[in-house]
């Protein structure tokens, strides 16, 4: 749907832009990136750290925590209850992102479950004992498609995000994770752009360490970093869900084409009787219209669409949007 916020200038949104596509990228990095003084860089990006604009976190990849189950639940609920739903779920500590649907009486929820007690409590114990609950459907994410976890916008072009990638840590060998990883991934989801200082405060190891151990995680796969901003500040006004039926041969090739376009800040494969879950930010309708026309209109693989309007997001990448409760 379409929001009204006050948008950021050109270098803040560019500045932006360039932290969501590498969230732990220098400022010096930043600023040879976009043509602008590391000081420019420094002096209007802090600013918007500070007040909450930009927060930086991290989050888990399945993959590489085989206890987790990462589910996406679509809730009917009483339109005037709504709020109250949305919240609880964003209160809790398992949800990933929380955002309100279409007419405003569909939520859609991405949780990342310690295991199949947690899903069967909340599955058939917490949803059923909820009355203003009418109905729910599951769907378990099988592969998130990573091509756009260096999202920016549309904002970037391909060469600047290409000097930003220079800047992430080779892919190792995947090795166990060892227990000193999993007290740096609770400090980065706290705050993805910590210092490796106060990463070896918070593990009790040293900055030499963690620094080491945050690039083996992250060229491992085991953990993606994120910027989060609410995105109408970037002049992205209308937002979606796409339910997408794919055959299931053509299934791996949809989803990383897709993950590919500009306009795409999240693809996931899941079960369900649409295959594929796609989140769309676009400039307006008229731009969302030519994406749903031009761009998933010319896959061939694709045999059904669903069209889900994000009315509003409560909570993204594990983080309550402020002023949304």
């Amino acid at each position: 749907m379409e929001k009204v916020s006050r948008r950021l200038n050109e270098t803040d949104s560019r500045i932006a832009a360039a932290m969501m596509a590498s969230p732990r990228a220098s400022w010096r990095t930043v600023g040879r990136v976009l043509g602008i003084s590391e000081r420019t860089v420094v002096r209007r990006a802090a600013p918007l750290f500070h007040d909450g604009t930009l927060r930086a976190t991290a989050v888990r990849n399945p993959v590489r925590f085989p206890d987790l189950i990462p589910l996406a639940l679509r809730i009917r609920c009483k339109p005037n209850r709504i709020s109250a739903i949305a919240a609880t779920l964003a209160r809790r500590p398992d949800t990933i992102w929380v955002d309100v649907l279409g007419g405003g009486d569909e939520i859609c929820t991405v949780l990342f479950l310690d295991g199949p007690d947690a899903r069967n409590a909340l599955l058939l114990r917490d949803l059923p004992a909820t009355p203003a609950v009418q109905s729910w459907t599951s769907h378990v994410l099988l592969r998130v498609f990573p091509a756009g976890f260096d999202w920016s916008g549309g904002l970037l072009s391909e060469t600047e995000l290409t000097s930003l990638r220079q800047d992430a840590p080779a892919a190792p060998t995947r090795s166990a994770l060892q227990p000193v990883d999993h007290q740096l991934i609770a400090a980065l989801i706290e705050d993805g752009r910590a210092s490796y200082t106060d990463l070896a405060r918070r593990a009790d190891t040293t900055a030499l360490t963690a620094r080491r151990r945050l690039e083996a995680l992250l060229g491992g796969q085991a953990l993606r970093l994120a910027t989060e901003i609410d995105l109408a500040r970037l002049g992205i006004r209308t937002e979606s869900l796409l339910w997408i039926g794919v055959a299931p041969g053509g299934l791996e090739e949809t989803g990383r084409q897709l993950s590919r376009h500009p306009q795409v800040r999240f693809v996931s494969a899941t079960t369900g009787p649409a295959n594929l879950l796609v989140a769309v930010a676009a400039a307006g309708l008229d731009a969302l219209y030519h994406f749903l026309t031009d761009t998933v209109g010319a896959l061939h693989h694709v045999s059904t669409i669903e069209v889900t309007p994000i009315l509003t997001g409560v909570k993204r990448t594990g983080l309550v949007r402020p002023g949304s409760l």
